[in-house]
């Protein structure tokens, strides 16, 4: 069993945070340029320049940027280890947020020249490979969870290597087939590195938020293993264009999710905190979100349906209602711990300072998240449906939502 435990670690709080208000203006950027460019999604046209940038910045600029400063702050307290080098971990931030927003603007207005910026990205993220693999391999006790990190990292590169062979299609020339790169570097960072994460580090934030012991743990090794041969096989049918290894590959994925949820539950049944916070609700919701698009993506795949439009639909769903959703909620719990800790834990008992539980909004996050809900799935919705208006007005509505979650965030560390 892996105890709940704490947040703290010694890692300077600057580091994460950067990431974070990097992320946060990303996610903001993301949506109004997705918004601008409505009809292009009521059309089901995902495949051109200012979808791609739009894109980029909420994958690249705020889900990877969260994840990475993420794991500044959390990789300490799950391996018992300090970060390889905080110094080097700063100019890694500067990198990356120079060369992702550089990527992804190049990819909206001048495609031809996005590998420049790519470059400068890859640079930063092999920066941010070389701090985590030094940490981790400082661990002198492996866990369930390394498997997990160590598996994210290495999707995440494959991830990067699939980017980048793309970037040089549309800059330089022909390198393979295009069509397949892209379906690997989707699968590779989407289901790869983003859902690899997110399992690991839900084995350490969901016994820590719900307060929960006595869990066994005895599905995360079945949920590595069948979840990694799932995505070997769903890469392999891209090249071999075989639709029976490719709904394979969909059911091992679904299978290596299924396991990953049983054991969510065995923990969240052995919780002794009875209410979960509404942030945290949210982060589980999400897995249940995932754990359904992974079922329409077998169902899909075994229908035989081809359409672009409905898989790039299922993918937005996939990205948003898990993944998305996931980092949402976390990070409504974590940044407010982080800045209390920061700020006043060494205050208590001399001063009268605030309570962690007054750093949250609840109400403000019941009415946040529920407008991520509905923005979302509307979206997907009139997208499918092809109905021009209704993607106008849900569009809008997750970019003014996602612009009020960032600015509650930022109010957390004000107070």
């Amino acid at each position: 069993m892996m105890a709940g435990g704490s947040l703290n670690s010694d890692t300077n709080i600057k580091l994460p945070l950067a990431f974070i208000l990097y992320a946060l203006a990303a996610l903001v950027i993301s949506q109004i340029v997705l918004f601008l460019n409505n009809d292009v999604l009521a059309a089901g046209q995902f495949r051109i320049p200012d979808i791609w940038m739009g894109a980029h910045f909420l994958l690249l600029g705020y889900a990877v940027m969260i994840a990475m400063g993420a794991m500044y702050q959390l990789v300490p307290v799950a391996f018992l280890t300090p970060i390889w080098n905080q110094t080097f971990g700063f100019i890694q931030f500067l990198v990356t947020a120079i060369g992702v927003t550089a990527f992804s603007i190049l990819l909206g207005v001048m495609p031809e020249f996005a590998l420049y910026g790519g470059i400068v990205a890859i640079i930063g993220i092999m920066m941010f490979i070389i701090q985590m693999v030094n940490t981790i391999f400082k661990q002198k006790k492996k866990n369930t969870m390394t498997l997990f990190v160590i598996g994210a990292i290495t999707s995440f590169f494959l991830t990067i290597v699939a980017g980048f062979l793309l970037a040089w299609n549309v800059s330089i020339g022909s390198i393979g087939s295009h069509g397949t790169i892209l379906s690997s570097h989707i699968v590779l960072g989407v289901s790869g590195w983003f859902t690899l994460l997110i399992f690991g580090f839900s084995y350490k934030l969901v016994p820590m938020f719900s307060l929960s012991h006595g869990y066994s743990m005895k599905w995360a090794k079945p949920a590595f293993i069948t979840y990694i041969a799932g995505l070997i096989s769903l890469i392999s049918s891209f090249w071999i264009e075989n639709t029976l290894v490719q709904s394979t590959g969909w059911f091992l994925l679904l299978a290596g999710f299924f396991f990953f949820v049983l054991d969510i539950r065995e923990i969240l049944a052995k919780r002794l905190k009875k209410k979960l916070d509404k942030p945290f609700s949210f982060s589980v919701l999400a897995i249940f979100n995932g754990l359904g698009v992974h079922m329409l993506a077998f169902v899909f795949s075994v229908s035989g349906i081809r359409e672009s439009a409905v898989w790039g639909w299922l993918i937005f769903l996939y990205v948003m209602s898990w993944i998305i959703f996931s980092i949402l909620g976390y990070l409504y719990k974590i940044v407010p711990f982080l800045w209390w800790t920061h700020k006043y834990a060494d205050k208590i008992g001399k001063e009268k300072v605030p309570t962690l539980k007054e750093m949250i909004n609840e109400k403000h996050a019941v009415i946040l998240f529920t407008l991520f809900v509905i923005s979302v799935f509307g979206l997907t919705g009139s997208g499918l449906l092809y109905i021009e208006f209704f993607v106008f007005i849900f569009q809008g509505l997750l970019a003014f939502t996602s612009l009020l979650y960032a600015l509650s965030i930022i109010q957390v560390l004000i107070k």
